[in-house]
């Protein structure tokens, strides 16, 4: 369990300065900035716990496409091809400067996405933050796809949804930080912690190719064996 856990968290709380940047105006539209002690407290809460539950569900759906992946004896092609895409995406869109586009359908959904944020931020009301937060965290975010590549390689839907859970868990603390503090980070301490995003991108894309290449050490690429050798082993030994 640690072995999901703890780099589902480290890459919430190391690209959670990138949510700032992103999601950043979002928070600091949030009809809390009026109230003070408990109850503001409670908004925040709200609106991340949101957030979070947002991201379990895209770890239970892409968890369970990881499963189909695992069952199919395909978990280690999997990895090893979802660390090169993000290595590819930081060659891509860091080092050669060319940004990627997004599909037809994912431009489309992320309108919709934005249309509905829209209309609930302009009410300005509390019983909206808990919606707030949860489309906010299907907007499609550089960061969620690296929590989405985690989960699916998780190859199971109870591990993807808690790697989803603890992936949102590492981004509390900047994100309830710039909504409880305001404007308190500075945009060039944004701007330098955002710069940290391709390093953070690289070496997750590097442990999900170890991961892949079934090494034997443990937490980093530790041995997978297929769906077959377990059905094998099952079958011969009652």
């Amino acid at each position: 369990m640690l072995a999901i856990i703890l780099p589902a968290l480290s890459l919430g709380f190391l690209g959670s300065f990138h949510c700032i940047g992103m999601c950043g105006p979002i928070a600091l539209t949030l009809p809390v900035q009026h109230l003070t002690g408990p109850k503001k407290l409670l908004g925040i809460l709200l609106y991340n716990g949101g957030r979070v539950t947002a991201y379990a569900i895209l770890g239970m759906i892409f968890g369970w496409l990881g499963r189909q992946f695992y069952l199919g004896g395909l978990q280690q092609w999997l990895s090893i091809t979802l660390g090169c895409l993000l290595l590819g995406m930081v060659l891509l869109n860091y080092v050669a400067g060319k940004r990627i586009q997004g599909t037809r359908l994912l431009n489309g959904f992320t309108s919709g996405i934005k249309k509905i944020l829209g209309g609930l931020l302009q009410q300005q009301r509390f019983r909206t933050l808990y919606a707030i937060g949860f489309f906010n965290g299907l907007l499609p975010c550089g960061l969620v796809y690296l929590g989405i590549a985690g989960s699916v390689a998780t190859g199971n839907v109870e591990n993807g949804i808690l790697f989803m859970c603890a992936f949102g868990a590492g981004t509390l603390p900047a994100m309830m930080a710039i909504t409880y503090f305001g404007n308190l980070i500075s945009m060039s301490v944004r701007n330098k912690m955002r710069r940290m995003i391709p390093y953070v991108i690289g070496i997750m894309g590097a442990l999900l190719i170890m991961r892949g290449l079934n090494l034997g050490i443990p937490y980093i690429s530790p041995a997978m064996s297929s769906h077959s050798e377990k059905v094998v082993e099952h079958c011969c030994h009652p």
